[in-house]
């Protein structure tokens, strides 16, 4: 697995909220549980280069300034900001993240069959000009 950096590959070209496109963000209660499911995510064709690690430290180090209310940026245009800010809240309830690449089909069915398994708060899939909630 990778740690996560934002860069702005991983940010809307308007208002700069966080959005990986071609990625699904996954929020889990715990921290075990997040590594729980990176395991069934490796036994279901993905690679260790699929899958970041997002502990709550780092949803609040790397997301939380994309929709940073202080900064001189324009306000998203559509529910990123938002999606963005709900990850932010669950990282401050102690929750833990996993961001996985999702950029086909295949991914994405891979990612639901994984996530029928696991015990996850909220997931998030990130595509061109769509956000679709799992």
């Amino acid at each position: 697995m990778k740690s996560l950096t934002v860069d702005s590959s991983m940010r809307a070209l308007i208002g700069g909220a966080f959005y990986p496109k071609g990625h699904t963000m996954v929020m889990y209660p715990s921290e075990d549980l997040a590594k729980d499911s990176a395991q069934l995510l490796l036994a279901n064709g993905f690679t260790d280069d699929d899958i970041y690690s997002v502990p709550a430290a780092d949803v609040i180090a790397q997301i939380a300034p994309t929709v940073d209310a202080d900064k001189d940026s324009l306000p998203s245009i559509g529910s990123d900001g938002n999606e963005a800010r709900e990850f932010v809240k669950l990282a401050r309830e102690g929750q833990s993240g996993l961001l996985i690449a999702t950029p086909d089909d295949d991914a994405g069915e891979r990612l639901l069959k994984v996530l029928k398994q696991s015990h996850y708060s909220v997931a998030s899939r990130y595509f061109t000009l769509v956000i679709e909630d799992l």
